[in-house]
């Protein structure tokens, strides 16, 4: 009997021992690998931000974090404020997400000082490969239902629900999930701009 409890008390030292090592191991690895993670994603952004802007010499002048209210429910935006060389405000590129038909769509979008769509990109999605997921080209310039160009002060919405544009084939939810996001990016963006115009608080985070 004493055999057989030192050999469980041996098998919970080394399993101790190994769990251990492994989390010293990861613990290290994850701060080795945290810098250079946070450096892409940072440039990431910036590309995303520069791509949807549609300009190279331009630079973000402000990122605000924003909690709207839609359909009873908080959202978050992340308000990229942006301006060329010479300070001139070109506009804003925003976070925004909403619920797809696979997860979380999280858009950005890219808006002129008159609300018209400039450009957008997909930041993070879980839509259904060759449906969903082509919403990422579907909508842009070239794409067969493209958005750039519009102003949303009139919602956008697909064909089935009386609008004007086309959603993904077999796709819809994930077409009315990316025009939400869209929509709603607009209406914070109208709100930032009437605000800083006015003069009125708000209930605004620097990030």
């Amino acid at each position: 009997m004493k055999k057989l409890e030192s050999t469980l008390v041996n098998m919970v030292v080394v399993l101790v021992g190994v769990a251990l090592v492994m989390g010293g191991i990861l613990a290290f690895v994850n701060h080795i690998t945290e810098g250079p993670i946070s450096q892409q994603a940072e440039k990431a952004l910036s590309d995303g931000i520069k791509a949807v802007m549609m300009s190279d010499n331009l630079k973000v002048s402000a990122n605000d974090t924003i909690c709207e209210t839609f359909d009873n429910k908080e959202c978050v935006f992340i308000v990229h404020k942006v301006a060329d060389a010479s300070g001139k405000e070109l506009g804003a590129a925003i976070e925004s997400t909403t619920l797809g038909f696979g997860g979380d769509l999280k858009v950005l979008v890219g808006f002129n000082p008159e609300g018209e769509i400039l450009g957008y990109t997909l930041l993070e999605h879980a839509e259904t490969p060759g449906l969903g997921a082509k919403a990422d080209t579907w909508f842009q310039k070239d794409g067969k239902a493209s958005i750039i160009g519009k102003n949303p002060s009139n919602p956008l919405t697909v064909s089935k629900d009386g609008g004007d544009v086309d959603a993904i084939t077999a796709s819809t939810i994930t077409s009315r999930a990316f025009l939400k996001a869209i929509n709603q990016a607009y209406d914070v963006y109208m709100k930032k701009n009437s605000d800083a115009q006015t003069g009125a608080s708000r209930k605004v985070a620097l990030k």
